[in-house]
């Protein structure tokens, strides 16, 4: 998929990574995946995108935001936006697609190959215009469940497609390491309903030790 002369940039999309390694039945452990790029390419920078509730006392997802912040990863982190739908029930919208979109185009000319872990067909488009610039596109998501959480026309446009099933036994989370993702991530999924009863996010012992 890569050499190690390649210099790549890698964009998560949070709440989408989220949802498939959640579908894949395991937890994504961020230390490891920033080593698994690292040892296969020169790693010029992996972004990671969040929408946030700003005004809660305490977010589930703050403490795996701030361990990412402070260990090798440049975050992208946008308010939710809160309404009320017709029915009365609270709701939260708003989207990380156009920050994540902007990001790879001003990067996409000074790197040999973009990684993108979603599975959003909406990014069609995006990687149609990095390949016309010369730079190759691997998406991450999975077609090893029923129904594939990847759109068919990314999988297509992209130079290669690696199914995070593939993955698991290198970047999976056992019971230390990088803090594992939160619940949160997906309830702020664009246009998912927001839940006031989140499960608090399980601090673990070796949190603050890992470096």
């Amino acid at each position: 998929m890569f050499s190690q002369s390649e210099k790549v940039a890698v964009f998560i999309d949070g709440a989408n990574l989220y949802a498939t390694a959640k579908a894949l039945d395991f937890d994504i452990d961020y230390k490891k995946l920033l080593q698994l790029f690292k040892s296969k390419a020169m790693l010029v920078r992996a972004y990671y995108y969040t929408v946030l509730i700003e005004d809660q006392e305490y977010s589930p997802i703050r403490p795996l935001v701030d361990w990412l912040d402070y260990n090798g990863y440049t975050l992208i982190t946008k308010p939710a936006k809160e309404y009320t739908d017709a029915s009365g029930r609270r709701r939260i919208r708003n989207s990380i697609d156009v920050e994540l979109a902007v990001d790879v185009m001003e990067i996409a000319k000074s790197v040999d190959h973009i990684v993108l872990l979603t599975g959003d067909g909406g990014y069609r488009r995006l990687i149609e215009a990095v390949q016309r610039m010369g730079t190759q596109v691997t998406v991450i998501s999975t077609v090893s469940v029923s129904p594939p959480l990847v759109a068919d026309e990314i999988r297509r446009q992209a130079d290669n497609f690696v199914d995070l099933a593939s993955l698991r036994e290198d970047i999976s989370r056992k019971h230390s390491g990088a803090p594992r993702q939160s619940r949160d991530e997906k309830e702020f999924d664009e246009d998912e309903e927001y839940d006031d009863d989140y499960e608090d996010y399980e601090e673990d012992d070796d949190y603050a030790e890992t470096a």
